[in-house]
């Protein structure tokens, strides 16, 4: 049972008890990634997310650290295109302690400005070490043409030159404009005590009524084709189709779609491309649903002298699910996965505390699992083709890679 509170201040907060565990988890969401960030900030989002670690107004970065140990918690963030999540996983009787320094991590953080520079120079590592990785690069490629001129278009790490310009001002400006009430979810899960549940509301009221700005959505796709030559040994291929956004009627059509396509062990590039023709050893797809659009990613690497007929074959076996060709025991297999992948998955709290904070923040519905599961139930066999039909109906986007020496 998931309990929904919304402070008088615009906070929001998710509850799920869970009391036969012994720990709980913790997460604050924030409606703040790369997608709102301005040519001038790409990036900051990012910056700001590693700059919660390094010092509050009261505890070093060391403190901060020691703390999570001292309770043998673990704790982290992460952020993305449209929001940034600092989250804790740690024993029930210590999660009065872990929501205050949480708490003071993100409304205290001090962003010392030599410590700023430092953390500058390890996220400049981050990004050389994902420029120097293909398989990982590739999708920003994509994505970059797959909504060239769009928000979405904008790498999460931004890029080295527009992060040396950063200043202390500019972080104390964006996160004043982004880390605002009206954008902030707490989400909680696990062994949920009424102390707790209360400290939770009476921490964040303190947090100022404010008014955020608005967010512009606007569905977008670009079908458009980008090349680039690293040093490497083998060619990467990305291609990208329209998919479908958060919230959209055909959402779970699309996840059935996505996991026939290439989604899983049994689909049919993995058993085509790997299995039969031994093409590649990594071939998969998947599907990113965002606020206001949704791309649908066929990754594969394999030899340049192979590269076209990796491409074909994937090409073929998308025209194949286009012309609706599709078993009901495909479906049906399908269904039944992604139906073990909930009840497993939504078997670790910090897994409920992830699904609820995130649906919670872009305002999905809250459903259980067993309303769920009725949902991909309902699916037939000619919901998919229908879908089908329409997402693979126009050629994709594609970025690839190629040896410096092609």
């Amino acid at each position: 049972m998931i309990n929904r509170v919304e402070l008088h201040n615009g906070v929001r907060i998710v509850e799920e008890q869970l009391p036969a565990l012994r720990s709980v988890s913790i997460g604050i969401w924030i409606l703040s990634g790369s997608r709102y960030e301005g040519d001038h900030c790409n990036g900051i989002s990012h910056l700001i997310e590693h700059m919660l670690f390094k010092g509050t107004s009261t505890r070093s970065a060391r403190d901060i650290a020691e703390g999570f140990d001292s309770i043998g918690g673990h704790a982290n963030a992460f952020t993305s295109k449209e929001y940034t999540c600092l989250y804790a996983k740690v024993m029930d009787q210590h999660a009065d302690f872990a929501l205050d320094l949480m708490y003071d991590m993100l409304m205290n953080s001090n962003f010392d400005e030599e410590e700023l520079e430092r953390e500058k120079n390890v996220i400049y590592e981050e990004i050389a070490m994902t420029e120097d990785t293909p398989d990982d690069i590739i999708h920003d490629y994509l994505h970059d043409i797959s909504f060239k001129n769009h928000p979405l278009s904008k790498p999460i790490l931004g890029d080295q030159k527009t992060l040396e310009k950063l200043t202390r001002d500019d972080i104390l400006a964006y996160k004043q404009a982004f880390y605002t009430a009206d954008r902030i979810v707490v989400s909680v899960a696990g062994n949920i005590t009424e102390h707790l549940s209360q400290k939770v509301k009476n921490v964040f009221l303190q947090i100022p009524n404010s008014s955020s700005k608005t967010d512009l959505l606007m569905d977008y796709y670009k079908n458009e084709s980008m090349e680039k030559q690293k040093d490497t040994s083998q060619a990467h291929l990305c291609l990208g189709y329209k998919g479908v956004p958060i919230g959209n009627e055909s959402i779970y059509e699309i996840n059935i779609l996505n996991n026939i396509l290439g989604g899983s062990m049994s689909s049919r590039l993995f058993q085509k491309i790997r299995e039969d023709l031994g093409l590649t050893y990594t071939i998969f797809s998947y599907h990113n649903a965002f606020r206001d659009n949704g791309l649908i990613t066929v990754y594969g690497a394999t030899t340049v002298e192979q590269l076209s007929q990796l491409e074909e074959e994937i090409h073929n076996t998308v025209i194949e699910l286009q012309k609706g060709m599709v078993s009901e025991k495909e479906i049906n297999n399908t269904i039944q996965q992604l139906k073990g992948n909930l009840v497993l998955g939504l078997e670790n709290p910090n897994s409920r505390m992830h699904r609820n904070g995130m649906n919670e923040l872009l305002n999905q519905k809250h459903l259980s699992l067993d309303q769920l599961i009725s949902k991909f139930e309902s699916i037939s066999r000619d919901d998919v083709i229908d879908l089908a039909a329409k997402v693979f109906n126009d050629s994709p986007s594609k970025a690839c890679i190629l040896p410096l020496d092609v």
